[in-house]
């Protein structure tokens, strides 16, 4: 007889107690994935000047049921030497998260907060394995302190009302876009050095 759970689908954990709090991971998934490396290959010379690498994370949150929730992560990234694009990319990884027995009030940050933190390694391999392939170093994105970003953008919103989840209507088949959060900032661990002649 077969058992649900594992990589089949969700299922309950064994020491889950009726009315506890859970979060699950039902699925996550690569939603869109794009790499430019347009000055190729004289881009892919080496050099000794550090290229200056910008990143912009976004996370949306979209409710596809009532305890289900789409969690993308999206990021966009550019390196740029002496006025020349190195490479950019384009990546939005997203889950889909079942969260139970959460209270109204703590739902928006656990789902703004937690679920972007449980993505992210995910979506920084996948970076670093299209910069690697692009023929460049392996661009290893900085960890991002999601819970000083939630609040940041919410100090930036004051004293606008603080947005709020909603719950998908009716007459939306794909559910109903609940918040989106934006972040830039300057980036990485990446290092192109001249090689001796």
């Amino acid at each position: 007889m077969a058992t649900p759970g594992g990589n089949g689908g969700p299922a309950q954990s064994p020491s889950a107690q009726p009315g506890q709090a859970q979060l699950n991971v039902l699925r996550q998934y690569i939603k869109d994935l794009s790499f430019k490396n347009p000055n190729a290959p004289r881009s892919l010379a080496p050099t000794e000047t550090q290229p200056a690498i910008n990143i912009q994370i976004n996370v949306i949150v979209q409710q596809l049921a009532q305890t289900d929730h789409e969690v993308a992560l999206k990021l966009e990234g550019k390196a740029e030497s002496a006025g020349s694009v190195l490479f950019a990319f384009e990546l939005t990884f997203a889950g889909v998260f079942r969260v139970q027995n959460v209270p109204a009030e703590t739902l928006q940050p656990l789902v703004m907060i937690e679920c972007p933190r449980l993505l992210f390694p995910f979506a920084r391999e996948i970076v670093a394995n299209a910069v690697r392939n692009g023929g460049f170093p392996p661009l290893m994105i900085d960890p991002v302190d999601f819970v000083s970003l939630y609040r940041q953008k919410l100090s930036e919103q004051q004293p606008q009302a603080v947005p709020t989840i909603s719950r998908a209507n009716g007459n939306s088949s794909r559910g109903h876009s609940i918040m989106m959060i934006a972040w830039m900032f300057s980036c990485g661990t990446f290092t192109m050095r001249k090689t001796p002649a």
